[in-house]
This record gives structure tokens, C-alpha cells and sequence, in this order.
């Protein structure tokens, strides 16, 4: 008979551009404890793991011992959940494909998972939010910088035969519409992101010469743009109707092909879709598969936005294989 003791706390760890936040985490989703490093003070990676590997044990030190931490997840833009590396990120420090799980778990013994954001964010509401309970579901994340998504079939994040799976923001909604970061034309993230939704704005200001209070705006924001409409501006509301548009259709679309039992919408930018609710619903139900039309629901994730991402890591932490140097 053995006596090993259950590990009851993980670490998440989300790598962001400009910070890197890490938590331990216990069985329920608890975060007990936090720290962050800024991402950008360390543009050699061997040097950001080593502060990493510190950081982490030093944590888990002071939260109830290092030997209570079964693994460790970590989510980061471009991560590939198969490979463990971060490939080709754009708006990271270190380029190329950079094998940051291995990197990590080698410096601290433990198990270390990696995955995108989407993948850690679809994780976290299935493990700790509004699709707790489901096999199969959307989760689109709707952020300033972009689109992202993930998808759960019975049971399991769908990620595709390289690891790339689910890139929503990158399909075409607007054949040789606007130039998107990928370097194509008309992806749906150049019209529902916080950069897309603003040069709708500008774009209509430019082609019109209505009256409007967004034109006295010292400069186009969405706060700006939500308060405008929500006085009763003509061409502010017209800017979230259109950007409620694009994306019912777009989702009517994806929700055809998967047949998910509800679509999680996520991210920053839902602050802002009490605006778009109704078109938005009314479009996506003109355009879904008859016979889902009234069984896949669109639901808005209930976790902190400051909480997402370490918390979706924490849950890729649980699924990954148990491994220690000190067992």
C-alpha cells in the first residue's frame, strides 16, 4: 500500500507582451497568491525562465511548500499546446519557435503544459465558468488587439493536426476588405476588435457628413464611441450595429459547423455588447442551421477578465501528466 499525498495546488502562469502574471491555484479555482514580472525587462528567454523558475518557487514556498505543486500550465500568444513552444509570436521579445515548457520544466522539475490563450481560456470556463458541465462549445474571445477561439468537442479542446486550430478572427468576412496584421484581407478581427470597431467608426465619419458627437472627440476610443451612442448618437449606434452585424453572422457560421451547445463570448470587449445584444442575436439566428437555431445559445463568461488567463492555465496544469524530479 502507498501513501502518496494528493497534490492539492497548481501554478498558472500567462505570458502577456507587456506582463507575465503567475498564481498558485487550488482545487476549486481558488488563486491564493500572485506575483508579476514585466515581460519586455527580459529579451533573452533564458533569462526571463531563470526569473520565471525564481519566481514560481518562491511562490509556491510561501503558499503551503513546493512539494504541495502538482504542475504547472502556462498560456502565451502563438503557444502550441503539442509542441510546447511559443512559435513565431509577433509581439513577443524572443522570435522563432522558442520550447519555453521544456525550458521551464527542466529549471523547476515539475510537469509544464503550454497553450494560446484561447485554448487556456476555453479550459477555464469549462473547468470554472458558465460551460462547466459541457462536451461541446464555442468560446470566442473578444479582445483589443484581436479575435480569438476555441473549440470543445466531447469533452476535448479541438486543437487540429499542428496545433493550430479554431483561428475565427483570421476567417474572411469582407472579400478584399481591410489588411489585416496576418498580411490577408477582410478577416473578421479587423472589424470586431477594439482597432476594427474604431476605423468602422472612422470610416463612416469619412463618408458622411452628418452631424455626430464623435466627431468632437479628441480621439476615436470605444468608451468614446459607446458613450456617444448610448446619448443617443445616430451614427455611434450605427457603428456598434454594423460590428453587431459582422460578428451574429460570423458566429451563425461557426455555430453551423461545430453544433455547439452554446457559445461563450469572452474578453475585454464584452463590457460593450449590451450595445450589440439584440442585432446581434437577430442576426445570428437568421443565419444559423434551421434545425440549431433555437438549441445553441450565446452566453457571456461570469470570470474576471484579470483572472482569465491564470486561471485557464491552472486548469491546463490538471490535465497535464504528473512529473517531479523529487518524487
Amino acid at each position: 500500500m502507498t501513501n502518496d499525498k494528493v497534490k492539492s495546488k497548481v501554478i498558472g502562469v500567462n505570458i502577456g507582451s507587456s506582463m507575465t502574471a503567475i498564481a498558485v491555484v487550488d482545487l476549486r479555482g481558488n488563486i491564493l497568491a500572485q506575483d508579476t514580472i514585466p515581460t519586455p525587462d527580459y529579451p533573452n528567454v533564458n533569462n526571463f525562465v531563470e526569473v520565471l523558475s525564481e519566481r514560481v518557487i518562491a511562490l509556491a514556498e510561501s503558499n503551503g511548500g513546493y512539494e504541495n505543486i502538482r504542475s504547472v500550465g502556462m498560456c502565451a500568444p502563438s503557444a502550441n499546446y503539442l509542441t510546447g513552444c511559443i512559435e513565431n509570436a509577433a509581439n513577443m521579445p524572443w522570435k522563432g519557435i522558442v520550447p519555453i515548457a521544456a525550458m521551464l520544466r527542466d529549471s523547476i522539475g515539475l510537469a509544464v503544459a503550454l497553450g494560446n490563450d484561447a485554448h487556456v481560456t476555453a479550459l477555464g470556463e469549462w473547468a470554472y465558468g458558465v460551460a462547466h458541465g459541457m462536451d461541446n462549445f464555442i468560446v470566442v474571445t473578444l479582445v483589443g488587439s484581436g479575435l480569438g477561439s476555441c473549440f470543445f468537442s466531447n469533452g476535448q479542446a479541438h486543437l487540429g493536426c499542428e496545433g493550430f486550430a479554431c483561428e475565427f478572427g483570421h476567417t474572411c468576412v469582407e472579400d478584399g476588405g481591410r489588411l489585416c496584421t496576418c498580411g490577408r484581407r477582410g478577416c473578421l478581427e479587423e472589424y470586431v476588435s477594439t482597432r476594427g470597431i474604431i476605423q468602422t467608426a472612422r470610416e463612416m465619419l469619412e463618408a458622411s457628413d452628418a452631424p455626430s458627437t464623435l466627431r468632437q472627440l479628441p480621439e476615436l476610443t470605444l468608451d468614446g464611441i459607446a458613450a456617444c451612442a448610448d446619448q443617443g448618437d445616430e451614427l455611434a449606434k450605427e457603428v456598434w450595429k454594423r460590428t453587431a452585424e459582422i460578428l451574429g453572422r460570423a458566429l451563425a457560421n461557426y455555430a453551423s459547423i461545430i453544433n455547439p451547445e452554446a457559445i461563450v463570448l469572452t474578453g475585454m470587449l464584452i463590457k460593450y455588447v449590451d450595445r450589440m445584444w439584440d442585432v446581434m442575436q437577430e442576426t445570428f439566428l437568421q443565419n444559423v442551421f434551421g434545425n440549431i437555431r433555437d438549441k445553441a445559445k450565446i452566453v457571456l463568461s461570469t470570470i474576471d477578465d484579470h483572472e482569465r488567463n491564470v486561471l485557464g492555465a491552472s486548469a491546463l496544469a490538471w490535465k497535464v501528466k504528473e512529473y517531479s524530479l523529487f518524487k
